[in-house]
């Protein structure tokens, strides 16, 4: 799977789009999990692959996107060439992910999270901004199978 940095956006809008600020807690991130998935469920499209991607995602931004008092932003959309773009927004511009995901140690408990979003996405990456937010986005081709 290939990460990017930045994806420049189309300029068409989307067929389909969800957002919603969520608190940057647990519950926050499981919250978006389950609104990911009984968003896509409306939608009719296929849920289990998003649902890991968003689970992965909110997660670490409430564990490592935290700022007291600030949310998080879960955004859904879908093209009309059949890609599904999640993006989980925090106020945590100054801790992005690596470029590239290592493993953790293979006793450790975490440290997982980025290289399940590699292995599930098409495409993943960061963008920076607005101040002092980061996206961490993915893409999943509902098109082809998985």
């Amino acid at each position: 799977m290939n990460q990017e940095s930045v994806r420049p956006r189309t300029t068409h809008p989307p067929a389909c789009q969800f957002t919603i600020l969520l608190s940057a807690t647990r519950r926050g991130a499981r919250l978006a999990r389950l609104l990911a998935v009984d968003q896509l469920r409306s939608w009719g499209l296929p849920f289990e692959t998003a649902e890991q991607i968003v689970a992965e995602l909110a997660n670490n931004a409430a564990l490592h996107g935290h700022v007291p008092g600030r949310s998080f932003r879960l955004g859904l959309s879908l093209s009309e060439a059949a890609t599904l773009r999640i993006e989980v927004t925090d106020p945590r511009a100054d801790r992005c992910p690596p470029d590239e995901p290592q493993p953790p140690a293979a006793d450790a408990e975490s440290g997982r999270g980025l290289l399940l979003v590699a292995a599930l996405s098409d495409r993943w990456g960061t963008e920076l901004g607005p101040t002092p937010c980061k996206t961490i986005w993915a893409e999943v081709d509902l098109s082809t199978p998985t």
